[in-house]
């Protein structure tokens, strides 16, 4: 078992390896990005990485407080759902309601690797093909749809 603040340490180091990973990489219109802190344009559509002892998740994750403006959002995915998955090359988990670390109401798309722990540096690799390959995809995706939402 770790500290707290060991954990911590790990964290940062993974998601420091990551975003130093990534950072070479252009976005699908060609322009230099933050991987890590994925700006969408949207202040209420956010795309999120999350990793843990237990498995690693990408998702898109929608925030609004107006329940009937976020399942609009969610609706209007939802109609882009044949397109969105033929980008990333998968189905993913789609939650028209649930519930955030901060027990906020949400709507979130994602999908989610069992059986890899981020303190454990072996698992690492695994991670972050994970992670990069749609997070590439979502880029992709989310660059030729982005006017929709606007």
């Amino acid at each position: 078992m770790y500290t707290r603040h060991e954990a911590s340490i790990l964290r940062k180091k993974f998601w420091t390896s990551f975003g130093q990973y990534m950072r070479p990489l252009s976005n699908a219109d060609g322009e230099m990005i933050n991987w890590l802190n994925y700006k969408t344009g949207i202040r209420q559509i956010h795309f999120r990485m999350d990793a843990d002892t237990k498995m690693a998740s990408i998702a898109i994750e929608l925030h609004h407080s107006d329940p009937a403006l976020r399942m609009e959002y969610f609706n209007k995915f939802l109609q882009l759902k044949a397109m969105l998955e033929e980008s990333l090359g998968e189905s993913w988990e789609w939650q028209s309601s649930t519930v955030d670390e901060d027990g906020k109401v949400i709507s979130r798309i994602g999908v989610t690797k069992t059986g890899v722990n981020v303190f454990n540096q072996d698992d690492w690799p695994e991670i972050i093909s994970f992670l990069k390959a749609r997070i590439i995809a979502l880029d992709d995706f989310w660059s030729l749809v982005k006017n929709t939402f606007g």
